[in-house]
């Protein structure tokens, strides 16, 4: 059945892909400048918890949200198993794709919106998203919508940013989201707005252990989450029961 949106979220949702478009072609540069690169092993981290599905080769894995395509290359060079990836912004997915053309790869990358994806049920035996699912304009569907398409025992992992967990940290690494990263990503970017959406984003996201509940209160099991970097991210995963 189709999740039918309401008039605020097809607002949010139109706002996002707007976003995204106008950055799409610094987006990937920004993200391993701001990071230092850490979010590249933050991603390697996703694939080695996976690394009994993706050294199926019989495995189908699905990349949401998967903009620029990181992970879904990281997933596909990590093992044997077929990688998609979808993404409602078509700059996006067209950065993506000449990753595919750089790299020798062809995952397959289908403009589709996360929240209602086309797939039967039961599809996939793991799902993944990376900083994808807080700029959804309702995060409890999109988990839902993951549920479905996994296979029972199939494996969600969610990479996001989430909240520091070392005092002094938290409010030296506050203040450089809130603060000094606009500032940079505007002037390379020419978005500021962009840049100010991430920390605002990011501070209306359920903290660490109510995106563990909100997991299991939509049907999964087993749910646990790895803080990394001192908290500035953090890796869920759980079951489909």
């Amino acid at each position: 059945m189709a999740n039918e949106k309401t008039a605020g979220e097809l607002e949010h949702s139109k706002a996002v892909r707007e976003m995204f478009s106008g950055i799409a072609k610094r987006y990937d540069f920004l993200n391993h400048f701001l990071s230092v690169n850490i979010d590249k092993r933050w991603r390697r981290l996703v694939s080695r918890e996976l690394k009994e599905i993706l050294a199926d080769p019989e495995a189908l894995v699905l990349d949401v949200a998967c903009g620029t395509g990181d992970l879904a290359v990281e997933l596909r060079r990590s093992g044997n198993a077929r990688v998609i990836g979808t993404d409602f912004c078509r700059p996006m997915l067209e950065v993506a794709a000449e990753k595919n053309e750089k790299n020798g790869l062809s995952i397959p990358y289908l403009e589709a919106d996360g929240m209602n994806l086309s797939f039967a049920d039961e599809t996939f035996d793991a799902i993944t998203i990376a900083f994808g699912l807080r700029n959804f304009s309702n995060w409890e569907t999109g988990l839902r919508e993951f549920r479905r398409l996994l296979k029972p025992g199939g494996r969600l992992a969610v990479l996001e940013f989430s909240a520091p967990v070392v005092p002094g940290f938290r409010q030296a690494f506050g203040f450089y989201f809130s603060n000094i990263l606009p500032r940079i990503g505007g002037a390379v970017s020419g978005s500021r707005g962009a840049y100010e959406y991430l920390p605002n984003s990011v501070s209306r996201f359920p903290d660490q252990k109510n995106l563990a509940r909100m997991l299991e209160e939509v049907g999964f099991d087993g749910v646990r989450y790895r803080n990394l970097t001192g908290g500035i991210a953090a890796l869920h995963l759980g079951t489909r029961k």
